[in-house]
């Protein structure tokens, strides 16, 4: 016997109107198209599925069996096609991250919390395991958002500006550097360099002042919270270069001192970096929106 779709829907429709009339109105077919069907899947069945005596029209024991069945698969068939529709026009999906910036984590979480208010059926997670392998495991779709500094030219890959930082010194305010309107790169040789334990290449002191003065500091010393980078700086522990977005609260604070770095400054760019042909998914495009937004009020405090 070969059940289709249709059949469990013309069984319900039956049952629910009560006659072949209305049902048939019900399915937009005409009576006499409904009552071949039927005749059909009883010839392939080999039982009646309908009391034709009775008045209205009612299932038999064999048609109620039918009717338990499309009962149990018709909802599960329209929940799926919905999915399917929801995915086709960008409102559910996945949207798992990776981060190649350490201290992203400041923003982000804020960002994600009006994401998920916005897009309850989009499942979010973030990846930091992948960070170091973040940009292959985006063309290998293992996640679908990667917030890095370092764009590539990669095939299928698109990367979204998001904003502006700048990578900013700080240190205690009884440092001797504490004295100088700004850092660079000869004054971190005999001094202890507080990081994010993350590759050089990773970090923008290194890539950015560093590494391109050839100058290395007396040590390193790797923490993973911000909260303890600050803790270790106040305490004059060592010196670190931060984002601004995370000196934001401490810049006004007696126990520590900000500078740039350099007489300019160094200023970074943060990127989305998707897959191209899922750049314009609508939830895509607000969580980038929301990134902005999260960004511009951070650097107004």
């Amino acid at each position: 016997m070969h059940i289709e779709f249709r059949h469990l829907r013309t069984i319900k429709a039956i049952h629910d109107c009560g006659g072949l009339a209305r049902a048939a109105d019900q399915l937009n077919i005409t009576q006499s198209a409904l009552s071949h069907q039927i005749k059909g899947l009883e010839d392939q069945a080999g039982v009646e599925l309908f009391i034709r005596r009775s008045k209205p029209m009612t299932l038999s024991a064999a048609g109620f069996r039918l009717l338990r069945l499309a009962e149990q698969v018709l909802p599960q068939v329209e929940a799926t096609l919905s999915e399917f529709s929801n995915l086709r026009d960008g409102k559910t999906g996945r949207m798992h991250i990776a981060i190649e910036c350490h201290a992203c984590f400041e923003w982000l979480f804020p960002v994600l919390e009006g994401f998920r208010k916005n897009w309850h059926d989009v499942d979010v997670d973030i990846r930091p395991g992948l960070a170091f392998d973040a940009l292959p495991a985006l063309q290998k779709e293992e996640v679908d958002l990667v917030v890095s500094s370092d764009p590539e030219d990669l095939p299928g890959v698109t990367f979204i500006e998001l904003f502006d930082y700048q990578a900013v010194f700080v240190a205690s305010a009884a440092h001797p550097l504490a004295r100088k309107p700004w850092v660079e790169a000869a004054d971190f040789r005999g001094e202890t360099l507080i990081t994010y334990p993350v590759e050089r290449s990773r970090l923008d002191v290194f890539s950015q002042l560093l590494i391109p003065a050839k100058v290395e500091p007396a040590a390193i010393r790797q923490v993973e919270l911000t909260a303890v980078i600050l803790l270790l700086v106040a305490s004059n522990r060592g010196i670190s270069v931060l984002p601004d977005w995370v000196v934001r609260e401490v810049k006004y604070s007696s126990d520590y001192v900000t500078r740039p770095l350099s007489e300019k400054g160094v200023t970074r760019r943060l990127y989305a970096a998707v897959r191209s042909d899922e750049m314009n998914k609508p939830f895509m495009r607000d969580l980038i929106d929301l990134a902005r937004v999260e960004a511009r009020k951070l650097q107004s405090v």
